[in-house]
């Protein structure tokens, strides 16, 4: 037996037979060419095109929610764009190569333009390049890779990657759990895995190559164990590890009814993060208090977009089914950045993540902004709903932003289409300008909402994408604490409740810290919900307000991680610890 120790990316415990998936590049075939044979290879190269989108459509209905759905759709969009097929067309046809020769050129040459980019965002776009790169090059070769979403039973997978258009189609009822060699608990697998509550521990190194094809695995996810070969002892073991889990599991189940509130009497508000309306039966089944984060950006990965009434019937829908549970926060379209939607160059900009996107896209581009604004006036008339304003940086920008959005309040009461005229707008705080002058945002806003992934990234100016610099990537940063302490003091001096919506927000480890530190409502997978619940409740204000202040008063982010899973260890047991 060997027991491999890496992070612990979705908790739970799995096993089975091993499935090993390592990413083996085929042979391509370098052949020149005559001029009679071009058309030919352009030919080819058209048709692999073809059958690589007739692939990624046909895997669109498997997938389990509409933000995985939209990057099959960016994936299309790829296949799709002009300035690719020129490249590879000009190849054939001026270098005098074969189809595959020419792809694999042309692949190349675009990963290199995005890696060499400054923003982390970009370079993480590399991913989907060489995706889709290596599928039009096995297309042509008439090797599509078997898909994960028909693998057999109880197979545990060990793989080096999961390529996105991989990770978006594994059924959890045949992978029992996930072994990789790379990756962090951030990683898009990751946060895949725990929404389909597979348990996961990535960044084990090369697990690849210490375990064979068929061979007995148990994977831990709760503590980032990996046990191959194991023992009987050690399965047994492992069989008792995954009994107190699953009675701890039932155990937070009967919690699902009651209030998030403290031993002393405090309550907060637990809401959820959701992509579609087919997650609304878990977050309600897992006692939510609202939804806190509906990303509206699926409604815009078509060519045009939606319009105003495929807007307004989708915001309506999930409205009037959380209609006596709680309000839905609907951030405005947030892309740009990593998220692009027909229409928007992939590759214009030089450092994207820090450019056109968000609520500066949506001032440049009105006319689509209105729409959307309009669609989720005309829905909150069925239900509480709020609208949230993503990307935010300072004052004018939000006087801009509200300004259209009172513009199109006036619009709709002249039309006397029915709205709700006390309506809720807030803001995001994601960008650490805001972050700064939230005294000057609070008083224009209903609420803040706290984007803990953008934030942690910009304050500390760091890619958590980018493996070599990762261990950067601290949610307990002294810097990163202090803003967050500041945010949520400014916006309780203004009398308007502060949120979270960030993948902090759900991450049991911090959640007596923010507790301490007065943030009002927790947003985060409908999965994390009563684990946060259960914590939460079985602490004291004072306490957690405790633990706040002696964190607030350390000065690295070793210390404070050190401190704070001692003193969650201590009362949590291993759910919490390392």
């Amino acid at each position: 037996m060997r027991i491999l120790k890496g992070i612990a990316a979705s908790a739970g415990i799995g096993s089975g037979n091993a499935f090993l998936y390592v990413h083996e590049k085929p042979v391509v075939p370098h052949v020149s060419i005559g001029s009679a044979q071009v058309e030919k290879e352009t030919d080819r190269f058209m048709q692999a095109l073809q059958v690589v989108s007739d692939d990624l459509v046909s895997l669109i209905p498997k997938t389990r929610s509409t933000d995985h759905r939209a990057i099959l759709e960016t994936h299309q969009l790829m296949l799709q764009d002009p300035e690719f097929i020129n490249m590879v067309a000009h190849a054939i046809k001026n270098e005098l190569i074969c189809a595959e020769w020419a792809v694999e050129n042309s692949m190349t040459t675009l990963i290199a333009m995005v890696e060499q980019s400054a923003d982390p965002s970009l370079k993480e776009r590399s991913a989907d390049v060489y995706d889709i790169g290596w599928r039009i090059i096995r297309g042509l070769l008439g090797k599509l890779r078997p898909r994960l979403s028909e693998l057999a039973k109880n197979i545990v997978l060990v793989a080096d990657t999961l390529l996105p258009s991989e990770a978006l189609t594994l059924d959890p009822h045949h992978v029992k759990a996930i072994a990789l060699n790379g990756g962090g608990r951030t990683s898009h697998v990751a946060i895949l895995a725990r929404a389909l509550e597979i348990p996961t521990v990535v960044g084990l190194t090369d697990i690849t190559r210490r375990i064979k094809d068929g061979e007995q695995i148990i994977v831990d996810g709760n503590r980032g164990e990996v046990a191959i070969r194991p023992t009987s002892a050690s399965s047994i073991r492992m069989e008792e590890r995954y009994k107190r889990w699953l009675d701890h599991e039932n155990q937070l189940r009967e919690l699902a009814p009651l209030e998030a509130t403290t031993k002393d009497g405090h309550r907060v508000v637990l809401k959820a993060n959701v992509e579609t309306l087919d997650e609304v039966d878990t977050v309600i089944r897992n006692g939510a208090a609202g939804i806190g984060l509906y990303r509206s950006e699926f409604l815009f990965m078509k060519e045009g977009g939606a319009s105003e009434d495929e807007q307004f019937e989708a915001y309506r829908s999930i409205v009037e089914r959380m209609k006596k549970t709680g309000p839905v926060t609907i951030r405005t379209i947030d892309v740009g950045g990593d998220k692009i939607i027909p229409g928007m160059d992939a590759f214009g900009e030089s450092n994207p993540i820090l450019g056109w996107r968000a609520v500066r896209f949506c001032l440049s581009r009105k006319d689509i902004f209105r729409i959307q604004l309009r669609a989720l006036l005309r829905a909150s008339a069925y239900g509480p709903l709020k609208i949230m304003f993503p990307m935010i940086s300072g004052l004018e920008e939000l006087h801009d932003v509200l300004a259209v959005f009172h513009e199109e309040q006036e619009a709709c009461r002249k039309e006397h289409i029915p709205f709700d005229e006390h309506l809720e707008t807030g803001t995001m705080i994601e960008v650490p300008s805001a972050a700064l002058c939230a005294d000057l945002l609070a008083p224009k806003v209903d609420f803040f909402s706290i984007g803990t992934n953008d934030l942690i990234q910009y304050t500390i100016a760091v890619d958590r994408g980018n493996e070599k610099i990762a261990y950067l990537y601290q949610p307990l940063h002294p810097g990163v604490l202090r803003l967050i302490a500041s945010v949520v003091e400014k916006g309780h001096k203004a009398n308007i409740p502060v949120g979270m919506c960030g993948e902090m927000a759900g991450e049991p480890l911090y959640s007596v810290l923010l507790l301490g530190m007065g943030l009002d409502e927790f947003s985060m997978s409908p999965q994390s919900l009563l684990e946060i619940k259960s914590i939460i409740r079985s602490v004291s204000m004072t306490d957690a307000r405790s633990l706040a202040r002696k964190v607030l008063e350390m000065d690295s982010f070793q210390h404070i991680n050190n401190f704070v899973k001692e003193w969650m260890h201590e009362r949590f047991g291993y759910f919490t610890s390392t």
